[in-house]
C-alpha cells in the first residue's frame, strides 16, 4: 500500500459509501463470528473494520462512545449497576466508568477478538479495563440479559454492530423483554439506532419492538459520526415510565473531561429535526 490508497465501505441500504486514505494494513483476524481488520490511515488514526464495515477510528470514536453513555447516565437519577451488551472495543465501558457513582459495569461481548484488537490498536479505549468496577465477559449478550435477575440493573447499553450477523438478535421484542425485566423501575435502556437520515424506518421499527416489550417512553438523540454511513448517527433511550429530563446541573459540573458531550449538547440533541420528529411521532 501507498499513502494514496483508499479504503472504502459501500453501504447498500443507504446507497452511499465512506472512505479513508490508508497507509497500510496492520492486522487481520477471522474470529468464530466475524472478520476483524485494522488499518493505519493518513488522517484518522487506526481504523477497525468488522466484516467490511467501519467500526472505529482513532479520530472520531469519542462522538459515539460519549453519546452512548453520558446522556443515559445523566438522565438516570443514580446509576450504580450498568450492563453493556457488545461494546468490545471498550470505549463505552471507559466512558461509563468516568462516573464515580457507578459501582459495577459489566461488558458482555460475544467476540473476544474485538477486545484483543482494541487493546493492541486502540489502547486509549481500554484504559479502564483494569478498573475494579469493570467485569469483562466474552459471552452471548442475549443469553446474559435473559439470565439477569429481575430489577437488578440501572442502565443497559446495547453497543452493537448493525442488525445483521451476531447482532441481529439485539433488535427485537424478545431481547428487549429481557432488558425490561432486568431493569429497575427507573432504569434506562440505550440502543445504538443507526442513521436518522437514511434508516428512519429501522429506528421506528426498533422503538415499536421496545414498546411491545413494555417500554413506554422513548428518546432518540442524533449525533455526528463521520465513519458511519451518512456521517449522522443516533442512540435511542427507552424507559418503563417517566420522561427524559436529565440532571443538567450534574452534567455541567461533571468532574471529568469530554470531547463532545456536554449539558448543552445533551439539551440540543433533544431537539429533533422536524422530519425525524414527524417520522417517530416524537
Amino acid at each position: 500500500m501507498t499513502a494514496s490508497d483508499w479504503l472504502h465501505e459501500q453501504f447498500d441500504p443507504t446507497g452511499s459509501a465512506i472512505g479513508f486514505r490508508v497507509v497500510r494494513k496492520l492486522d487481520q483476524v477471522q474470529s468464530p463470528f466475524q472478520k476483524i481488520e485494522i488499518y493505519e490511515s493518513t488522517d484518522w488514526g487506526n481504523v477497525m473494520l468488522i466484516d467490511g464495515a467501519m467500526m472505529v477510528t482513532t479520530r472520531d470514536n469519542f462522538l459515539y462512545h460519549e453519546m452512548m453513555s453520558h446522556p443515559a447516565l445523566f438522565t438516570h437519577p443514580d446509576p450504580k449497576r450498568v450492563v453493556i451488551i457488545g461494546g468490545g472495543d471498550c470505549g463505552t465501558l471507559r466512558e461509563v466508568l468516568r462516573h464515580p457513582g457507578v459501582e459495577t459495569a459489566v461488558q458482555c461481548d460475544i467476540d473476544e477478538q474485538v477486545t484483543r484488537m482494541a487493546e493492541k490498536y486502540f489502547p486509549e479505549l481500554c484504559e479502564s479495563n483494569g478498573d475494579p468496577r469493570a467485569q469483562i465477559l466474552f459471552d452471548d449478550g442475549i443469553a446474559y440479559m435473559a439470565n439477569c435477575a429481575p430489577g437488578s440493573v440501572d442502565v443497559v447499553i446495547v453497543d452493537s454492530t448493525d442488525p445483521v450477523g451476531p447482532a441481529e438478535g439485539l433488535f427485537n421484542k424478545a431481547f428487549f423483554e429481557s432488558c425490561f425485566r432486568a431493569l429497575r423501575d427507573d432504569g434506562i435502556l440505550v440502543q445504538q439506532s443507526e442513521s436518522p437520515l437514511a434508516l428512519l424506518d429501522l429506528i421506528r421499527e426498533m422503538r415499536a419492538e421496545m414498546g411491545k416489550a413494555g417500554f413506554t417512553s422513548f428518546q432518540t438523540l442524533p449525533f455526528p459520526q463521520p465513519c458511519y454511513p451518512t456521517g449522522w448517527w443516533s442512540c435511542t433511550l427507552a424507559r418503563k415510565s417517566g420522561g427524559f429530563d436529565f440532571r443538567e446541573e450534574d452534567a455541567r459540573a461533571k468532574a471529568f473531561e469530554t470531547k463532545y458531550y456536554s449539558a448543552a449538547i445533551h439539551k440540543g440533541a433533544q431537539a429533533l429535526p422536524p422530519f425525524v420528529a414527524r417520522a417517530l411521532d416524537a
